[in-house]
């Protein structure tokens, strides 16, 4: 009874409160400008960090304090996200600042050299805060409210005096289709009285959870590839500011206590020795507010400054001090949590450590203004005039074709480029061979100085091995462009400035596409060249618009020119239905797509098979479907998802994992098994039902963890490695091994984002438009022999591919002689193995074309 009691009093005294702030609340809600300023408590209705707040309320509530503080901030919306809520970055500064705010951002440009002229005058230090980049870690935009109140509060002395020196930029909810997906969800399910058990309901979210946006792409590592619409927006208007200083905020186990800076090793060797040292002063700031209070905290354990794709190391690369925030919860705390060791974590009291972190923050940014504009200028002053590292240019070779989604993707970064203009013979490091060699720069070759003021992103980006300090590190371990894009690559050791503008051959005003040839007679054909993502879009859009369109399986020369498997062949014969709106059909679809189409008067070939043989195909467009639900990997689903809708543009359909033996896979040509655990999926009896599909002439393209459930099951081609038996066993003292090296030991059987040169049989229709090998990007220990009869090992790693990055030990020894990917016939279909993933997080995009043959090229 009594604590029925005390149940009841406290209901009675929030009801009493919510009767008094319920009418402020609506009349707030329905004109955020009207009567007084109101807390987020006042606001909303319900005590903060008592229920979760949608992503709208979320937003009102900024609109609100905005609009009460017109002389001190200004509401700038950015973009939206894919499922259209808006992106919205909140402008915070003293009221002399707000009125020459534009004045203040072009001058900090002009410290970094990316605007003319020099400053004068006191310049504030720029702070951007960003928020909730993981939807269920959705305590962050809980405590930015709060923020946002305190500094606007005229009674809050302390925020006038640090807006003196710092202008904020703040990022209330940086992803909020994620964040969306996880209130909704845990409003719905969550008991009245809020239940702590860890094995309650409401802290079981349902795939996919809530931590990545719409297309389930993890936006905490797409900040160097900007793959994701919302990551391309923010980035945009990150590069129009280039803060001095970056947080982020997150959660994470709910198990934990607080982390925040210093970093963990390994810290990437260009980060500048006063970017570490400041790592400390902002922790020393946390740590004294953290210390008053009691609250656990830990730091330079876990979240190392590595892999330049994060929310902590992009913004250090571009000369700001870059922070994760991690407060212990997640999506799986809920309202309340009740943890291991007998303590009940709530939302309220993550609030109140975000909120802390958060003004300590801004609060060492406004003590140490002056040290962080001085060392920012000094930071773009030395990546101008004195760049790091040994490489002084890169060069990168193609056509331009192949070049222009490096071009595109170095206009989002904001980095300089330029051509070579002119001849000449060089040497320096080549990325195909590992080692030094000698080139022959031609007048398209794109070149990149490091002469400029973001040559340490260039560095970055650019670095054949990017050196690492300790092997226990968070993430992939190599990234170079020239890897990624599939592009020839050479790093110079001599300063080599671009000779031309960069609207040359490749760049923006390049014109070399649509179609050549045939403009006063009819053409008999048009053929295009198989090599490059636009090429794969070309060919999306023409089965699309029911052209009929054959592929050369064999080298041909026609009219002069060679061309090799994999090239696109458009006849009048079997186009006769379009007649005349066939040319125009190819002309718009190739200028759109960005292809050199060549149009041809005959289909004779002077060498190798004419346009009228049997070794020139005809491409059906197929049907394509792709499995999703419980037991796929979210974000590999969500690579293949974004893939066909916003890269190539191609109809697929989305089949659940819950329904799926339900579904007549007969209505489908090509059923794509993304990364995943397929036991419960794909039982015994619906294994069969499967294999039967296939017989049937269906091609299924297993990927990852997908090819791994089909090793070594019944009538399937591939198959794990055996166990080395030369391997002695471990002898008593071998077995006598320290606890404390157990992680390191491990880390000798892992591969960590390491580049292989994949050998290929480029004669097959899986591997048409490549060369002799393709770089992938390894991230498992692939241990699968070669495949049997019946079986193509398109795609193999024999000894010494290895390229780049960490690979242990015995991870290097299982990578070789190993089959990466290939293809198996089954009665009339095929089966299509990608041990390797060719779309990991979008950003490879010297694999699409891979993914592109599997769809369009095999069993064709």
């Amino acid at each position: 009874m009594k604590n029925i009691t005390i149940a009841g009093g406290v209901r009675h005294r929030l009801l009493l409160l919510l009767l008094v702030l319920l009418p402020l609340a609506v009349a707030a809600q329905n004109n955020p400008s009207a009567g007084p300023l109101l807390t987020p408590t006042q606001f909303l209705g319900y005590p903060l960090g008592s229920r979760f707040t949608t992503h709208a309320e979320l937003l009102r509530y900024v609109d609100h304090v905005v609009q009460h503080s017109p002389q001190q901030m200004r509401l700038v919306s950015y973009g939206r996200s894919y499922e259209g809520r808006p992106l919205e970055v909140v402008q915070i500064a003293s009221a002399e600042n707000l009125s020459r705010l534009e004045e203040i951002r072009r001058a900090n440009l002009q410290l970094t050299g990316q605007a003319e002229g020099r400053p004068t005058g006191r310049q504030p230090a720029l702070v951007w805060l960003s928020y909730n980049i993981h939807g269920d870690e959705a305590v962050s935009s809980e405590a930015v409210m709060q923020v946002l109140y305190d500094l606007a509060n005229p009674q809050n002395p302390q925020a006038a005096q640090w807006l003196q020196n710092v202008v904020l930029l703040v990022d209330p909810c940086v992803n909020p289709d994620g964040r969306e997906r996880y209130v909704q969800w845990y409003n719905r399910v969550r008991s009245t009285t809020p239940n702590a058990s860890p094995y309650a309901w409401e802290h079981q979210q349902p795939w996919p959870g809530g931590r990545f946006n719409h297309y389930y792409f993890d936006l905490n590592r797409d900040w160097a590839w900007q793959t994701q619409q919302e990551s391309r927006q923010r980035v945009a208007l990150y590069n129009q500011w280039l803060p001095q200083v970056h947080a982020d905020f997150h959660e994470m186990t709910a198990e934990g206590a607080y982390y925040f800076s210093p970093a963990a090793k390994p810290y990437h060797q260009d980060i500048t020795p006063f970017q570490r040292s400041f790592q400390n002063v902002i922790g020393d700031y946390n740590r004294r507010v953290f210390d008053a209070k009691g609250w656990l905290y830990f730091t330079r354990e876990t979240y190392d400054l590595f892999y330049p794709s994060y929310g902590d190391t992009w913004p250090t690369f571009n000369g700001a001090i870059g922070m994760t925030y991690e407060q212990s919860g997640g999506g799986r705390a809920g309202l309340r949590y009740a943890r291991s060791d007998g303590d009940t974590l709530t939302l309220a009291q993550r609030v109140q450590h975000h909120h802390a972190a958060s003004l300590a923050t801004i609060q060492a940014s406004a003590d140490r203004r002056e040290e962080l504009v001085r060392e920012f200028r000094k930071y773009y002053d030395d990546a101008r005039l004195r760049p790091k590292g040994e490489f002084k240019t890169f060069v990168l070779s193609g056509t331009p074709e192949g070049l222009r989604g490096v071009t595109d993707y170095l206009d989002r970064q904001g980095i300089r480029y330029g051509y070579a203009y002119k001849g000449r013979r060089l040497r320096g490091f080549d990325y195909a061979t590992g080692g030094d060699a000698n080139l022959t720069l031609k007048p398209e070759d794109l070149v990149v100085s490091m002469y400029q003021p973001k040559s340490t992103l260039v560095k970055v980006l650019f670095e054949p091995r990017a050196a690492l300090e300790d092997s226990l590190t968070y993430d992939i371990t190599s990234w170079a462009i020239p890897y990624a894009y599939g592009v020839k690559g050479y790093a110079l050791r001599t300063r080599l400035e671009p000779q031309h503008p960069k609207d040359f051959p490749g760049g923006k005003g390049h014109t070399g596409v649509g179609v050549v040839g045939g403009a006063k007679v009819v053409p008999y054909a048009y053929v295009a060249r198989w090599n490059t993502m636009s090429d794969l879009r070309f060919l999306s859009r023409l089965l699309q618009q029911k052209v009929r369109v054959r592929v050369a399986q064999r080298p041909f020369e026609a009219e002069g020119q060679q061309y090799q498997p994999g090239t696109l062949v458009i006849t009048r014969a079997g186009n006769e239905a379009l007649g005349t709106r066939l040319d125009q059909l190819i002309r718009a679809q190739a200028d759109s797509a960005g292809v050199l189409v060549q149009a041809v008067q005959s289909g004779f070939s002077t060498s190798g098979a004419d346009l009228g043989s049997g070794y020139v195909h005809s491409l059906k467009a197929p049907t394509v479907a792709v499995v999703a639900g419980p037991g796929v990997s979210p974000t590999a689903f969500g690579e293949v998802w974004h893939f066909f809708e916003q890269q190539l543009g191609y109809p697929v359909t989305v089949l659940g994992a819950d329904y799926l033996s339900s579904v007549p896979l007969a209505r489908f040509d090509v059923l794509i098994l993304p990364d995943g655990d397929y036991t419960g999926i794909y039982p015994e009896r619906s294994l069969e039902s499967l294999k039967q599909w296939v017989r049937g002439g269906g091609r299924l393209i297993a990927m990852e963890g997908a090819a791994g459930f089909l090793a070594n099951k019944k009538d399937f081609a591939l198959k794990t490695k055996a166990p080395d038996s030369t391997v002695a066993r471990p002898q008593p003292e071998q077995l006598l091994r320290r606890y404390a090296d157990a992680e390191r030991e491990q880390i000798q059987q892992t591969v960590q984002g390491s580049v292989y040169r994949v050998q290929l049989d480029n004669t097959h229709p899986l591997a048409f438009g490549y060369g002799s090998s393709y770089y992938a990007l390894v991230r498992d220990t692939l241990n699968y022999r070669f495949l049997g009869p019946g079986g193509w090992n398109v795609g193999v790693l024999r000894r010494n591919d290895y390229a780049a990055g960490f690979a242990g030990s015995k991870a290097r020894r299982k990578l070789t002689d190993t089959f990466v990917l290939g293809a198996q016939e089954m009665g009339r279909g095929q089966v299509i193995y990608l041990a390797d993933n060719p779309l990991f997080r979008g950003f490879w995009q010297g694999g699409k074309l891979l993914f592109g043959n599997a769809l369009f090229m095999v069993g064709q």
